[in-house]
């Protein structure tokens, strides 16, 4: 988990406005769309981890939440993107994120039972406040498509609750 708050940490840096990558490259509307996307496939796919492995009506109903929300949110932006004809880009962000998110899913597999689901619970706040923090400051201030940035502003709407629920069910769990 150390080694994924290092790379999320590295990520939200890239996000950050001051960072180099921000500075250096502006991110396009498609790239954008597809940091987003990205970023809801890994939260998926987290939750369908832990729906499997959990046993915690608790931390079940906070992943049924995060397939539910996330699926919407990236159907949304699916949509969109079709509307407006346009291919979302995979980036070396994109890329980072998905991979990331792998590498958190294959440390999370070795747990089980309540170390699972705190360890799976702390990894939300951090991943949500990650996105949070990209979506304030670099997502949504660089997005050129009225539509795309008003999708962008509702998701960070969900998410920051999604933020707080993971901080509640963490403080929760033993």
């Amino acid at each position: 988990m150390a080694r994924f708050v290092s790379l999320a940490a590295g990520a939200v840096l890239l996000f950050a406005g001051g960072a180099a990558f921000a500075q250096s490259a502006k991110l396009t509307d498609p790239q954008i769309a597809h940091i987003a996307y990205t970023a809801g496939v890994v939260d998926i796919a987290a939750a369908n981890q832990a729906l499997k492995k959990t046993s915690n009506p608790q931390v079940k109903a906070f992943a049924e939440d995060m397939v539910r929300d996330h699926t919407s949110v990236n159907d949304k932006a699916l949509a969109l993107c079709k509307e407006l004809g346009v291919t979302p880009e995979d980036n070396d962000t994109s890329k980072s994120i998905a991979k990331q998110g792998e590498e958190e899913r294959a440390k999370l597999e070795s747990l089980s039972g309540a170390a699972f689901d705190k360890a799976y619970a702390e990894n939300e706040v951090k991943y949500h406040h990650m996105v949070n923090t990209a979506l304030e400051n670099t997502l949504i201030p660089n997005a050129s498509n009225p539509k795309l940035k008003s999708l962008l502003e509702t998701g960070l709407k969900i998410f920051k609750g999604h933020e707080e629920h993971a901080k509640t069910l963490a403080a929760s769990l033993k």
